[in-house]
């Protein structure tokens, strides 16, 4: 075990892991993971626009897995997978969850669609989503993809892992720049 606490560092160190939290999520954990995060992005002195963006997609990303953490009856099926990394250029946001396989289909298609939409295409769908306000079974409008593909101004990257006959393991990814837009005009 003591040497795999050497190994795991090196990873974290290597790949820019500011911030790993693999269990079963709640609200409880969520805040605390928040606040670690905000601990270390004021320490960097990062900037007040740049902190409420990644804040943001931490929390979508958050609530997409404890929402779907719910439905599981076993407890490995609840637990997850929260990362965020820090790169010279950017901070990536990085999350993994079980996910039934009968609901990868259309969560796939969803994703598909957000990642072919441009900024202007975004806001209409994000608007569309409020304004139709159909509320899944697990409470959402499917607004959360949208809003952390607007926030992050990138493409979501995603994956889907076959566990077994019933489960795969979804991985979810996406970027924010380090630099505001104002400085990029």
């Amino acid at each position: 075990m003591m040497k795999h606490t050497y190994e795991l560092y090196k990873i974290m160190s290597q790949n820019n892991i500011i911030l790993i939290y693999e269990g079963e999520f709640s609200q409880e954990i969520t805040k605390s993971v928040l606040l670690m995060t905000e601990k270390s992005l004021d320490s960097s002195g990062e900037e007040v626009n740049i902190k409420k963006k990644v804040f943001n997609v931490m929390v979508e990303c958050l609530q997409n897995i404890c929402k779907h953490s719910d439905t599981f009856q076993e407890k490995e099926e609840r637990e997850a997978i929260f990362m965020i990394g820090k790169e010279a250029s950017s901070y990536k946001i990085t999350s993994g969850n079980f996910i039934y396989n009968e609901n990868i289909e259309p969560l796939k298609q969803k994703l598909h669609h957000i990642n072919t939409l441009d900024r202007e295409g975004l806001k209409t769908l994000y608007k569309d989503l409020i304004r139709t306000n159909k509320l899944s079974e697990k409470g959402g409008a499917g607004l959360g993809f949208v809003d952390i593909a607007r926030k992050s101004n990138q493409k979501l990257e995603y994956d889907f892992e076959r566990v077994n006959d019933k489960l795969s393991f979804f991985s979810f990814a996406t970027k924010i720049d380090r630099k505001s837009e104002i400085e990029t005009q």
